[in-house]
């Protein structure tokens, strides 16, 4: 194993520190990361599918191996340790754990993450589990998927699964990370499993993952212990008026209604907003898709809100009614995610740009945390994503030099920083991601881990940058300078 070293300088700004006991920590999603997607009674997900379908991800790339988290867990919690991690931020794959989305739970799919879980323990190393990272079992899409109100049903039957099988280990629970994207680029665009193109279908599915978390919700407060907390993890656009014209700034708003307030809408103040439903009202019925009783499960109170950002979204209204989404950050495709936003343009901030193409912007991280401060006041936000894709390569002898990455993660800690000086209750920082892995459609052609994946070998390299993040962990601060450690 090649180790992180210590670092020797430890010189950091003032003004630089964190609160004592912030939580620094990465993450990463089975589907990305596991492997085994044959093995201990695992199904097929959505993924798998969507994955092995030609044409649907870049070189026909699957997830099959991926970096054989599954059987290398004990070795990258190792790494972990090394490189001083508080918590590690993974998700359960609940085709592995329910196959096919009904009936009992499967001891052998529940011991992987016992064992997982009691590694990071015995490591000093906090599991937080996220119950949904976008691998729908199989038989569930053939049933009508989310768009379908049932999954909801089955979710929170698979979260009480789960509960019972690791609530004496795990702490904090997420039940979906990014509903947004499960929706909107799942049953929309069509760029995510399950690669569907219906409008309608995405409004839907947006109201049914509100309320599979809320359900999810009620099963975890009755089946783990009450020092429990719980979450949910959201994709929450920094939208942003190309102009101050009032057409651009209805743009950013209507942007605003359909990437975010459709989650933060009923979760958090119970209600989905009017003007939201207006604009949609030509796709679905609200009054029939939300039943008697579903707001009150659904704004079911959460302990912290997860919260991922990597770079804003700048809109305008496009003059002759079609918009563009080439530069919306979330993949090619003839259909449009943004549903009922069709005259809406997209662009990027700058022209500093990430492998993804996404414009590189901390100052979306402190308006956005700060944003949320102000609206949600006394509700404690963890950054549960942020990071960035770059082209890595390794050296002769042997390295990994990152340095694009290092001044990326340490303008946003810095921003992150600012905003809790601001008020903003940020309790930790996720980092995205652990590891080089499985980026959905883009296969293995996109790098955003600490450490570089020789996917051929499973070698893991770490680069500069984990070093870096160590030392970031180490002083609880940022360095003077994002090349210092």
């Amino acid at each position: 194993m090649t180790a992180v070293r210590p670092e020797t300088t430890a010189r950091t700004a003032a003004d630089g520190s964190f609160p004592p006991g912030f939580v620094w920590g990465a993450a990463t999603a089975a589907y990305q990361v596991e492997g085994a997607a044959t093995e201990d009674g695992r199904t097929p997900s959505i993924w798998d599918t969507f994955s092995h379908t030609p044409g649907k991800t870049l070189n026909g790339d699957t997830g099959d191996v991926a970096a054989d988290h599954y059987h290398l867990y004990r070795d990258d919690v190792a790494r972990m340790k090394e490189l001083g991690l508080k918590a590690y931020r993974f998700s359960v794959s609940w085709s592995r754990v329910q196959p096919t989305g009904r009936g009992p739970g499967v001891e052998r799919g529940l011991d992987f993450y016992r064992r997982l879980t009691d590694e990071l323990l015995d490591a000093g190393i906090t599991p937080v589990v996220t119950l949904y990272h976008w691998d729908l079992p199989q038989e569930l899409e053939d049933a009508g998927g989310w768009p379908h109100r049932d999954t909801a049903d089955r979710f929170a039957d698979y979260a009480e699964i789960v509960a019972r099988g690791l609530g004496d280990r795990i702490g904090l629970w997420t039940t979906l990370n990014e509903p947004w994207c499960s929706a909107f680029l799942g049953y929309g665009s069509g760029v995510h499993a399950p690669g569907r193109t219906d409008p309608a279908a995405t409004l839907r599915a947006a109201h049914h993952l509100n309320l599979a978390h809320g359900k999810a919700i009620a099963a975890l407060r009755a089946n783990l212990p009450s020092s429990a907390k719980t979450s949910i993890t959201l994709n929450l656009h920094q939208v942003r008026p190309l102009t101050d014209s009032p057409e651009d700034v209805d743009a950013a708003r209507r942007i605003d209604a359909v990437g975010n307030r459709i989650f933060t809408g009923p979760i958090l103040d119970g209600a989905y907003p009017e003007r939201l439903l207006a604009d949609t009202a030509h796709l679905v019925d609200w009054d029939r898709l939300v039943h008697d009783g579903d707001l009150e499960e659904i704004s079911r109170p959460i302990d912290v809100l997860g919260v991922n950002y990597y770079s804003p979204t700048v809109v305008s209204h496009a003059a002759d009614g079609v918009g563009s989404t080439s530069n919306d950050g979330h993949g090619a495709s003839d259909h449009t995610p943004w549903t009922g936003c069709e005259d809406v343009a997209f662009h990027l901030a700058n022209d500093d740009l990430t492998a993804m193409n996404w414009a590189i912007d901390p100052d979306g991280m402190h308006a956005l945390l700060t944003g949320l401060a102000a609206e949600h006041p006394g509700l404690p936000l963890m950054v549960t994503e942020n990071g960035a894709a770059f082209e890595d390569e390794v050296t002769e002898d042997g390295r990994v030099d990152d340095p694009r990455r290092i001044a990326y993660l340490h303008t946003h800690l810095d921003a992150v920083r600012r905003a809790i000086a601001d008020g903003a209750d940020v309790r930790g920082y996720f980092l995205w991601s652990l590891l080089d892995n499985f980026e959905w459609g883009y296969g293995y052609s996109k790098r955003f881990g600490l450490y570089y994946v020789d996917y051929a070998t499973q070698r893991r390299i770490p680069k500069a940058s984990a070093h870096w993040y160590a030392g970031v962990i180490r002083h609880n601060a940022l360095p003077e300078a994002a090349g210092t450690q």
